[in-house]
């Protein structure tokens, strides 16, 4: 059984309110679809497999995991963009220096095998010109034509745009014109950019948006550039950016984008919501006193069940797409079931573990371990295989573990151990408890709060994983993550 025990991961006060953030945890760069009622949203997936979940939602805040459009490793997957065009969904994304298409006809899946469409540059944006023929927004103002099916590019990238810039005494991390979106409204497309680099100074990441009667230009800039902006390192949100705008079925209209909060870069680019409103003179801004920290008027729409599930008693034949991996999967080390998750033992220098997303400044993890031959099973915090820590179980004892160093082992009886990590603030701390025993804490405290993108690269997020190492298996039982006051 899977259990989600609370609105663990989501901003629903419950009350008609919302406060950002909508989705927490590393879901950079958000791209949103509504159909009808629908809305269907999709983000930066990297190297994890099974890659590009797709979210649904019935009001913009509440969002359920229905699918997955990546089933198997297709490279280091960035910002997508899902598109709907004549009954079918599109999903368009950056991966390895190129730019790949995959398709379906329901968002829940099956997706198509993904076709590479042998473009440079990022962050595709796919929109339907006025001709009737659809294009690609790319990085850095450029622009390709889609065949009519969306499946294949026609004739070369070109360059169709200059984008706004901030004045030169802006402390940012690089111009980086990137993240295009496309919106027609009202006989204008709305080209919507990221600038200003993503993860370097608190105020680095912005918003800003231009207009159009065609895909292709001439542009204007708008006069409320940047739409939104971390303006001081004081705020809650920092580098605020990557914005798409989605409009509500009774013509309300809201932006999402990402951003990192305040001192938890370890957390990633979580997933925000702002208001927006329409001038008079056809610009869109952040509606007047609306401020992404403090609670925000709840969009219409039906209440569905929120964000992963906090407890996975295994009791499925298959794992859930809240269990990701780091590039490719093996999936015969995997056996689940009965209660339990098998996994067996991995040799050599790299491990390879079963991840699972945290959001929260403060948690508690914790599972149930026996081992058997001589394999090692592991509770840990991950942020790629030059920088993890955590806790292993074997038949020698229980012993505490980093990249770079391993520690004491301590002796058990039992024929298993529940091995528990809490996270306070990124101030890390380790548990391990006999059955039917008291908890007993390991004398080793983390400082993780180095664990991030401007530490090690890669726009990561430090991440809960179990491992098997050695030789033999391990079995795990009741995992539980526990958002902590």
């Amino acid at each position: 059984m899977r259990e989600n025990t609370n609105n663990t991961h989501g901003g629903d006060l419950g009350n008609g309110m919302y406060v950002n953030p909508i989705l927490r945890g590393n879901y950079a760069d958000p791209s949103i679809v509504r159909v009808g009622e629908d809305y269907y949203m999709v983000n930066t997936s990297y190297q994890y497999v099974p890659g590009l979940i797709v979210w649904h939602s019935k009001d913009l805040i509440n969002w359920t995991p229905i699918g997955t459009a990546l089933e198997n490793y297709n490279g280091n997957v960035w910002a997508p963009d899902i598109a709907y065009h004549n009954g079918t969904f599109y999903i368009y994304f950056p991966a390895d220096k190129t730019n790949w298409v995959t398709k379906a006809e329901d968002p829940k899946g099956p997706w198509s095998k993904p076709i590479n469409l042998q473009t440079s540059h990022i962050d595709p944006g796919h929109v339907v010109g006025p001709d009737g023929k659809r294009y690609l927004h790319l990085s850095g103002g450029n622009m390709v034509q889609l065949s009519d099916d969306g499946l294949s590019t026609v004739g070369e990238v070109q360059h169709v745009y200059e984008p706004w810039s901030y004045p030169e005494n802006w402390v940012v991390e690089a111009f980086s014109p990137e993240g295009p979106k496309l919106t027609f409204h009202n006989d204008y497309y709305y080209l919507t950019i990221a600038v200003g680099g993503t993860a370097g100074p608190p105020t680095s990441h912005m918003v800003a948006t231009s207009r159009s009667k065609t895909p292709w230009g001439p542009w204007e800039h708008s006069p409320y550039n940047p739409i939104i902006k971390t303006n001081s390192r004081e705020e809650k949100w920092w580098s605020q950016g990557h914005g798409t705008l989605v409009d509500t079925p009774n013509g309300d209209w809201f932006m999402v984008y990402h951003a990192y909060e305040n001192s938890f870069h370890t957390l990633g680019r979580q997933v925000l919501l702002v208001p927006i409103e329409w001038t008079e003179d056809g610009w869109f801004k952040v509606s007047d006193n609306i401020q992404p920290d403090q609670p925000i008027k709840k969009p219409e729409g039906s209440k569905s069940e929120h964000g992963l599930p906090t407890v996975d008693r295994f009791e499925s034949n298959q794992l859930g797409i809240h269990w990701q991996t780091y590039g490719n999967r093996d999936e015969n080390r995997y056996e689940v079931g009965n209660s339990e998750l098998t996994i067996k033992g991995i040799n050599g220098e790299t491990i390879s573990p079963l991840l699972y997303m945290t959001g929260h400044p403060k948690y508690e993890v914790e599972v149930e371990v026996s081992v058997s031959d001589d394999a090692e099973g592991q509770l840990l915090l991950y942020y790629d295989n030059t920088a993890y820590f955590g806790l292993g179980v074997s038949k020698n004892g229980v012993r505490h573990f980093r990249t770079f160093k391993n520690y004491r082992t301590e002796n058990y009886e039992a024929d298993s151990i529940s091995l528990k990590i809490k996270n306070d603030e990124n101030i890390i701390s380790f548990y391990y408890k006999e059955e039917n025993g008291n908890w007993v804490k390991y004398d080793k405290v983390i400082d993780a709060s180095g664990f991030h993108h401007n530490t090690f690269g890669g726009f990561l997020s430090l991440r809960v994983g179990i491992e098997t190492v050695g030789n033999g298996i391990a079995k795990f039982k009741n995992f539980h993550y526990k958002p902590l006051n």
